[in-house]
């Protein structure tokens, strides 16, 4: 069975694109985006596979 890790993090409107690069290029899949606290923020959910050692 696989198992995952997760992580929550603001995404700024005005660089949502080099936000999600940068995670995704860590392994982070993203889940989710939804609303802040403020119109200029998002937060996002990511997931990613933990490794089996």
């Amino acid at each position: 069975m696989k198992k995952f890790e997760y992580f929550t993090a603001p995404l700024l409107v005005h660089s949502t694109k080099e936000i999600l690069d940068n995670f995704g290029q860590d392994g982070w899949e993203l889940v989710q985006v939804v609303p802040g606290m403020n119109p200029e923020n998002l937060v996002a959910y990511f997931k990613r596979e933990i490794e089996s050692k």
